[in-house]
């Protein structure tokens, strides 16, 4: 539903701190630690409460600390620059996290495009994804984020796409065969419902099948369309299951915190309700990923600006705990 992406510059420079400043802490760590893709893997956003040095080390500590999953989100031509997504991914051995891709080439508001999709942009993009996949053997990589909100906003440039995305998983898929590649829908769109009570959508799960994918990814908002956590239906997640037998990832997951907008109160409180009511309600999926989207939020716009983990003072709400113990 909404995505930061990061300025180039600012992460380079913060990603040389992160790494100096953290040397001796981790001075004996080569390669992350083992981990299972069979059980869930929880984790957030890169969101951290600034992109100051001191700010990032400590998110990556808490990333550390608590998290199995590091999610870097941004335009597709970062990994042709070798920027923030190759960065992350040398960091994740120091800081102990799963690295999660997902690129894009398009405004998710407005469904613009970075760039042209022609020729020449098709193959820096192939090219720096085998070049990325070769190199890192990322276990997941995702193309496109709430791509059926595209196919609505820019249906041509979505056709144009779909055929692309085809084309580069099977590429992926043969230079590193276990990496586990996706595109990114909105699951409350999908289902058609209807956003604010005002924003109409009509169901498109045969989608799905339209995109070569291992994993079915999600973004997940449900407090834009419905009040309250207790709203939400038992079989909303469930769903899922009648339309796709693959594992299931969920790579935004939010609800807001705040007194607004108007009619749409929520608090801390129902944010930590809808945590367990998010964890009780998946508990019949075959879910690989849970990724709230942010640990920080640094920027104003209703409801987003207040879905972190973190209140924008700094100091901890109570879903973090929430988010940590799975909702328990």
């Amino acid at each position: 539903m909404i995505r930061v992406l990061l300025t180039a510059i600012l992460i380079t420079t913060v990603m040389t701190i992160a790494g100096c400043e953290s040397e001796e802490k981790h001075e004996n760590k080569s390669s992350p630690k083992p981990r299972e893709t069979t059980g869930l893997l929880k984790g957030v956003s890169v969101s951290p409460k600034s992109f100051e040095g001191d700010d990032f080390v400590e998110f990556l500590g808490k990333v550390e600390e608590t998290q199995d999953v590091l999610l870097w989100a941004g335009d597709w031509i970062e990994l042709h620059e070798e920027k923030a997504p190759i960065t992350f991914c040398e960091l994740a051995s120091k800081y102990d996290y799963m690295p999660i891709t997902e690129v894009g080439h398009y405004i998710q508001e407005s469904g613009e495009l970075f760039r042209p999709l022609n020729e020449a942009n098709k193959q820096i993009y192939m090219d720096s994804t085998i070049e990325f996949v070769k190199k890192y053997e990322p276990q997941y990589f995702g193309m496109g984020v709430e791509t059926n909100i595209f196919a609505r906003k820019n249906p041509a440039a979505f056709e144009e796409f779909v055929l692309f995305y085809n084309e580069v998983h099977d590429a992926v898929k043969s230079v590193s065969p276990d990496t586990k590649v996706f595109t990114v829908f909105q699951l409350e769109a999908m289902k058609g419902l209807t956003m604010w009570e005002i924003e109409e959508s009509d169901s498109h799960w045969d989608m799905i099948d339209r995109f070569k994918s291992d994993i079915a990814a999600f973004t997940t908002y449900p407090g834009l369309f419905y009040r309250n956590p207790s709203d939400i239906p038992q079989d909303h997640y469930t769903e899922i299951k009648l339309h796709t037998s693959k594992p299931i990832a969920f790579t935004e997951i939010g609800w807001h915190s705040a007194p607004s907008p108007a009619g749409w109160e929520s608090s801390e409180a129902e944010q930590v309700e809808f945590i367990g009511t998010f964890f009780n309600l998946t508990g019949e999926l075959n879910m690989e990923i849970a990724v709230w989207t942010f640990m920080y939020v640094t920027y104003d716009g209703e409801p987003f600006e207040s879905m972190g983990l973190y209140r924008s003072d700094g100091t901890v709400k109570p879903a973090w705990d929430a988010w940590n113990s799975g909702g328990n």
